[in-house]
Parts: C-alpha cells; structure tokens; sequence
C-alpha cells in the first residue's frame, strides 16, 4: 500500500488530477486500475487525490495502460519524483496537525491569496511576539507546551519570506476591525504589530483593508476563511475554513463561488485600501495614549 504522507506537494495534486484524467480517458474504472497494480481501489484514489505519493512502480504500470507513450511516460514519471519530494514545512512535522499541513503545502504554491479574518492578524503579517502571545493561549494549535509553542512560532515566521520571494504571490486580507480592538499581549505588542502592517502594505504585492464596525454586518461575518487560486489548470481554485479541531477544504464550484462573492462583497464594504496606512496610524495613536 502507499504511504501516506503529512501533506500533499502542489505537484502531487497536479499530477494527481492528470493521472484521473489520462484514467479516464482510457475508459478504466478504479476497480480495473487497481486490478493491474494487485491494490485496493482505494489506493488508486488516494493517489489520483494526492492522499498518498504517487508510486513510481504503479506509475510505470498504469500510463502504459492508459495509452501514454514511452517518452511521455517517462517525463510524468520524472515529474511524479520531483513532486514526491517534501515541502521544507515537513521538517515541522512534529507540531503540524494533518489539516494544517495541507494548508502551508497550498499557501506555498498559490498565485493569490485572499483572506478574511475577524479574530487574529493574519499569520503571515504577525509579528514574533504577537504570534507568541495568540499561541500562548492555546487557541490555535491547542497546545501550552513551551518547546512546541516556540516550534510553532518558528514555522509562523518562516512561512512569512513567501510574500518577499521572487513571484511572490498576490496576497489580500480584509480585517475585521475587532482584529485591531482586540488586546494581544501588551500595548507594545500591538504597537510594534500595527508598524508591521503599515510595513506590509508597502509590499507590492500586499493588500490590507480594514472593515470597520460602522460599515454594519457583511455577508462573512460567519468565520475566517482563505481563498487560493494557483493559475495552474489541473488545480482548481480553493477554499480553507478552519475551526477548533480541524479545518475544511472546499474545491466545489459553487462553494468557491459563494466565497468569492462574499468576499467581493465585503470588499466594496471595507474601507477602501489607500486609507489603509492613515487608519493603522490612527489606531496606533491610540494606543500610546
């Protein structure tokens, strides 16, 4: 049987998708692939899926069957051993829950990111301190230990370079003005994060706006959530919602739809972007009174 693995590579979902449809199109039911490779069926999902790294031996098997020539073969097998490899957030592997790998795996490979958030600063604007003392409450990875708190930070301020790489992907986040309201640690804890934000929206590629309580109640109201869009066609545009012990992963059309909609929609609610700079200062203000 594969092995499964802490979280997918954005490769293994791309060639996962491929190899479903290079399935069928030649007309093979799982049960008839799994048949070939003397497995489940399962395990044939589990790799169409990305549940599991794509098994050269099955590959070498199965693309043959499935009409693929010599040469084509062998270059979706090279593919399948480059995506096969870890993604650098596995060596956090001993503190990332299952459903939170997946994410970092996705937040790595997306072209756009768009986020709502009514509770927290986004993780990727989040200062060391601020990270530590959301953290320390045991709210987000639901433990106090120091060791895996301090791991859990780390990984925090890693996944941070991706908005300053090379073709670093477009990032957008609408906060809920409660994010600002809301006291984490101290007065200079939420003082030197405030300065992160006005840093980050310098960022070319960094949209913040702030939704002020005043524009009234907007159609995302419900609970944070994040949109992925990867600009590669075998991977279709994404949803993640997280709550206390797990997280969902929406991919359906029309669930990503509503997401975007309402996201579009509180959009034109939210203050408009420029003001961004102008508003952090203000509230800035206010906490050094």
């Amino acid at each position: 049987m594969s092995e499964p693995r802490s979280a997918p590579t954005i490769g293994q979902l791309v060639l996962g998708r491929q190899l479903q449809s290079l399935r069928e199109k030649a007309g093979f039911s799982r049960d008839r692939s799994a048949k070939l490779l003397h497995v489940a069926a399962g395990t044939v999902r589990r790799m169409e899926t990305a549940e599991v790294s794509l098994k050269i031996p099955y590959l070498q098997l199965l693309l043959p069957e499935y009409g693929v020539g010599e040469e084509d073969t062998e270059s979706f097998v090279r593919l399948a051993e480059e995506a096969n490899k870890p993604g650098w957030w596995q060596r956090f592997y001993d503190i990332l829950p299952d459903w939170f790998s997946g994410y970092v795996s996705l937040e790595e490979a997306a072209k756009t990111i768009r986020s709502y958030e009514p509770h927290f600063i986004p993780g990727l604007l989040q200062t060391e301190e601020y990270a530590s003392a959301v953290l320390a409450t045991g709210a987000i990875g639901r433990t106090t230990d120091p060791h895996r708190l301090e791991r859990h930070v780390a990984l925090r301020m890693e996944r941070q370079a991706l908005l300053t790489r090379p073709e670093a992907p477009a990032f957008w986040t609408i906060l809920d003005e409660t994010v600002l309201r809301r006291s984490v640690g101290s007065k200079e804890v939420m003082r030197a994060q405030i300065d992160r934000l006005i840093e980050a929206v310098e960022l070319p590629n960094v949209t913040v706006q702030i939704a002020e309580f005043g524009a009234g109640p907007h159609p995302g109201a419900y609970s944070p959530f994040v949109l992925f869009r990867f600009g590669i066609p075998e991977v279709p545009d994404m949803v993640y919602i997280e709550y206390l012990t797990g997280a969902l992963y929406l991919d359906q059309p029309h669930e990503v739809s509503a997401h975007m909609q309402a996201m579009d929609r509180m959009a034109t609610l939210a203050e408009p972007a420029h003001h961004t700079k102008e508003l952090l200062a203000a509230y800035r203000r206010e906490l050094s009174t």
